[in-house]
């Protein structure tokens, strides 16, 4: 197997196009941007945590019979049932980590709404995000999230460059002079991406 290795060929055509005018190299991102970046990561981690706790309040009810609607804002709603209607039908174990649950649930609420506030502050303050959000699509969270997360503009000749980016491009399944497409790519970045089409959804509908 090491005879068909292609290692010293790869690293000299690596070395090679590393020399060429027309290479274009990653920028170094500062402590500062790296630290705005986090901002978004931890929302995120935050956001995919509250949604667990959501299924899995959920999921746990339907074994006792109680259907929730789907979506965060009906959850709030099962805070009071737990008391009224839903705690007499269940055994008080089941009760009790209901409301654990409920009350992770509500701490995280807390946080993700301190990160919004956060991060509109920060774009208040931000004369780019200013600018950002006179688009239709780009609230305060999305600006700021371009500022944090996206390189610079001059890292990009088009806009194209910049949907391939964020994996907004399809696929490229070309072969033999036969043009061929798939399907988007989600190897972009992911939080990016997410706000905005939430955010051109929003506009279209």
């Amino acid at each position: 197997m090491k005879r068909h290795k292609t290692d010293a060929v790869d690293a000299e055509a690596i070395c090679g196009a590393a020399q060429r005018p027309t290479m274009r190299f990653v920028a170094v991102q500062s402590a500062e941007k790296q630290a705005s970046s986090l901002v978004f990561r931890t929302r995120d981690l935050l956001i995919r945590q509250r949604t667990q706790l959501i299924n899995a309040i959920r999921r746990h009810l339907t074994k006792y019979g109680w259907i929730a609607p789907q979506g965060a804002a009906h959850v709030a709603v099962l805070d009071d049932l737990l008391d009224e209607e839903i705690a007499p039908s269940l055994p008080p174990a089941a009760v009790a980590m209901f409301r654990m649950m409920l009350d992770l649930l509500a701490g995280l609420d807390e946080r993700i709404a301190g990160l919004d506030r956060e991060i509109a502050q920060h774009a208040c303050e931000d004369e780019t995000a200013h600018r950002l959000m006179t688009i239709p699509v780009i609230g305060p969270i999305t600006a700021t999230a371009l500022i944090a997360l996206a390189p610079a503009a001059e890292t990009f000749a088009k806009g194209r460059d910049f949907a391939a980016w964020l994996s907004l491009a399809p696929r490229q399944r070309s072969t033999g002079g036969m043009q061929k497409l798939g399907a988007i790519s989600k190897m972009g970045e992911r939080t990016l991406r997410r706000l905005l089409i939430i955010g051109g959804s929003s506009v279209v509908h």
